[in-house]
């Protein structure tokens, strides 16, 4: 892409205040110019220089900025949900670095809303064949040594850096529940994530420095997972 990024707009930001209140398919018809030029547009421009930044310390990084690579949809998957509105209430865009599909690759997150940016980094859910790998790398003396201090590092450059994901509430069966690495094996998903209202760097430029920043912070979490992911 060619146009640079150069921040996201307050009209961004009312166009998902409106759509909570109005989530309908005839509104976002009525508002489809609005999203597509004060959102869409805006998020291309900010996958491309995102993805830019972010080849300098994951070369391989997958940053495409079309709809269902990385920006997700805005459309909602209906089909076995209980709540039948049509469209999200914010946009998220997900650079991934691995060889399978998306969302079964490590990566970085970020996302917004009315109110809030969410930037995460690693994996919210792991497939079944990344599963038995993380769990196996856990309770391996050399791997799960690096992820107990990887975590710990992290977390101690901010506390608002959250470790996520856990899942389960007992140790899966076939893994000693006295292991000292034990209660990483009760994740469903391992990673980190920053949550915060609408920063002044998001009507700018200046987003990309800020984003990037916690990313490259929480980056050893994704670095750990891509490299047990492709052993």
């Amino acid at each position: 892409m060619s146009v640079k990024f150069k921040g996201f707009s307050k009209q961004s930001l009312k166009f998902f205040s409106d759509l909570q209140k109005n989530n309908s398919k005839d509104w976002f018809s009525e508002n489809r110019d609005v999203f597509d030029s004060e959102i869409l547009l805006r998020a291309k421009a900010f996958v491309a220089d995102m993805g830019n930044r972010l080849r300098k310390i994951a070369p391989d990084i997958v940053a495409d900025p079309r709809t269902d690579k990385s920006i997700f949809r805005i459309h909602r998957d209906i089909r076995f949900s209980k709540e039948k509105i049509p469209y999200k209430t914010h946009l998220g865009i997900y650079f991934w670095e691995g060889a399978a599909k998306k969302l079964e690759n490590p990566g970085f997150y970020f996302q917004f809303d009315k109110d809030t940016v969410f930037i995460g980094v690693g994996m919210h859910i792991f497939p079944k064949e990344m599963m038995a790998a993380y769990r196996n790398a856990v309770i391996d003396p050399k791997k799960g040594e690096k992820l107990v201090k990887i975590t710990k590092d992290i977390s101690k450059k901010s506390s608002e850096y959250i470790l996520g994901w856990k899942k389960y509430k007992q140790t899966p069966r076939g893994y000693d529940k006295n292991h000292s690495n034990a209660d990483y094996l009760l994740y469903g998903g391992m990673g980190f994530h920053y949550k915060s209202g609408i920063p002044d760097e998001f009507y700018s430029i200046k987003l990309i420095d800020y984003t990037y920043k916690i990313f490259k912070n929480m980056s050893p979490i994704h670095f750990w997972l891509r490299d047990i992911s492709s052993n």
